[in-house]
């Protein structure tokens, strides 16, 4: 049994952070940056809001926002 409550929304989505530019492919202004979950792991990507097309794509985190409580390691100073 989980602990935490089933999400109350139908579709999920995540925080797109407006981009400066135009697309590469189609040329429109919609450039954003928001991370995305795909069969190699969790990116930090750059698309086109119009036509998808991919402007950069860097390796997130392995679990993407989510931090296992032994990975947080607090430093003694």
């Amino acid at each position: 049994m989980h602990t935490f409550p089933r999400p109350a929304e139908l579709h999920l989505s995540v925080e797109r952070r407006p981009v400066a530019g135009a697309c590469p492919e189609c040329g429109a202004d919609g450039l954003a940056e928001y991370r995305v979950l795909s069969d190699g792991g969790w990116f930090d990507v750059c698309k086109c809001q119009v036509c998808l097309a991919s402007v950069s794509r860097e390796p997130a985190p392995p679990f993407g926002s989510y931090v296992p409580l032994g990975l947080q390691i607090a430093s003694s100073a």
